[in-house]
């Protein structure tokens, strides 16, 4: 295989990248880029691998959640708190309830372009390029909304940024506290049944926390007092990686740090393609989406590229089906990568493959969808002998009505009230803890 260099992606088919107008303009974004602070250090991606390590060997689960697509326009301090606490609280309901370590993973900080199956779209007969996250264009359907503008990578930067301080900030500063467990259920979903469940999850860990001290057990372990929190999101603008990919001044190595982890897209994982050329070089940890079309011949090609070396951790498998699909097209697979010894760590993304639109043309899809191929990729993995390491899903801290059914059962009508993502539907706060408790029941059988 060829030496690789931070640019080797250039010389391979590059699907899924904006067509930028300005090459003279985006040549200066990308030089004023690569001279900004990283977002992300080596350190804290090596941390990231070791947990995945774990992972790997069945004794800890994969926790990976956030954003369809971030926004711009939503990224406050509100928002990113709220978004958290959702995470945390179903990082404290699979770990308290199934007694299996959670490693936390955000769709965050970085998830601000979304690939598209029409590079056009046409409403009343006007044809645009489609909207790609607000890292290449905007929403709003006008030629210079849709225009491709380079300048839109360094504020993703700068955003990104700001999200990372306040994530650290939360994280590390007291908020993640598990003496805080009763300050994560927001009120909307306190008043859940789900809430409510929470509450006496909260409880339980508070009561055993004061038995701890009433013993005179040291209760100052960092471990109950903050929490390791990465970031991920799709390498999917090359231009926005290279940019932010450093060589390590200890090591050597070569890590793209703008997230803890990168993954490649189920459009843009070719063999050949730029995008898994790029993201073999790198030393973060990486994933790959597969959907129903995977082949075991093309995941084995997948596993030999970006992961040559067999590291624990360093290659997430992220399948994709549809609970109509994983039942024909996940078992080869699995026993495919099983067979052939490649130490991988395997999640279910359970919203791609489920998604459908609704009488009124709105995209949605069914908890019970979610659920049920979340269930069949459970029962897959056990009767393959492999560990199901986690779960990847779209969500969102706010009181939304984007997916239907649930305990709240949303009907499709429901939609019109709060429906506000800007691409994919999410899962609202209550609907992503009833989630977390139905997977811990079945991570404890």
């Amino acid at each position: 295989m060829t030496a690789w260099q931070p640019d080797s992606w250039r010389d391979r088919p590059a699907a899924q990248q904006p067509q930028w107008p300005d090459t003279v303009s985006l040549t200066k974004i990308r030089s004023t880029l690569a001279g900004l602070p990283p977002l992300v250090f080596a350190g804290e991606a090596c941390n990231l691998l070791n947990d995945l390590g774990e992972v790997c060997a069945g004794q800890a689960f994969v926790l990976q959640a956030g954003d369809c697509a971030e926004s711009f326009d939503k990224v406050t301090a509100d928002s990113i708190r709220n978004k958290l606490k959702v995470i945390l609280q179903m990082a404290v309901v699979l770990t308290f309830s199934a007694g299996v370590p959670t490693v936390k993973i955000g769709r965050i900080a970085g998830q601000f372009a979304k690939p598209r199956s029409s590079s056009t779209e046409v409403v009343n007969g006007v044809e645009l390029p489609s909207f790609r996250g607000h890292m290449v264009n905007d929403a709003n359907f006008s030629k210079d909304a849709r225009n491709a503008d380079a300048e839109r990578l360094v504020r993703a930067y700068h955003q990104s940024a700001y999200t990372l301080n306040l994530l650290r900030a939360f994280t590390k500063g007291g908020y993640a506290d598990l003496r805080q467990v009763q300050m994560w259920n927001q009120e909307f979903i306190a008043a859940s049944p789900e809430g409510q469940r929470y509450q006496s999850v909260a409880e339980g860990i508070e009561s055993a926390l004061r038995f701890m001290a009433a013993c005179g057990i040291a209760l100052n372990a960092p471990e109950l007092h903050q929490v390791d929190f990465y970031t991920s999101h799709e390498a999917l603008v090359l231009d926005y990686e290279q940019a932010l990919t450093r060589q390590d001044s200890i090591t050597n190595e070569w890590y793209d740090c703008s997230a803890h982890m990168l993954w490649v897209g189920e459009r843009t994982r070719q063999l050949n393609g730029a995008h898994v050329e790029f993201l073999r070089g790198i030393k973060n940890p990486v994933g790959c989406k597969l959907g129903p079309s995977a082949t075991s011949q093309e995941v084995l090609g997948l596993c030999e590229i970006l992961n040559p070396d067999r590291v624990p951790g360093r290659l997430t498998l992220i399948s994709r089906m549809g609970a109509d699909k994983i039942a024909k097209t996940l078992p080869p697979l699995l026993t495919a990568v099983r067979d052939n010894n490649h130490p991988v760590v395997w999640e279910c993304d359970p919203m791609h493959g489920n998604t459908y639109s609704t009488a009124k043309g709105r995209k949605t899809r069914h908890f019970e969808d979610v659920m049920s191929e979340i269930d069949q990729y459970f029962a897959i993995h056990d009767q393959a002998g492999t560990w199901p390491g986690g779960i990847h899903v779209e969500i969102t801290g706010e009181d939304v009505t984007e997916c239907v059914g649930g305990a709240e059962a949303i009907s499709d009508d429901d939609l019109e009230r709060r429906y506000e993502t800007m691409c994919d539907p999410r899962l609202n706060g209550t609907q992503s803890l009833e989630l977390a408790f139905r997977i811990a029941e079945r991570l404890s059988i």
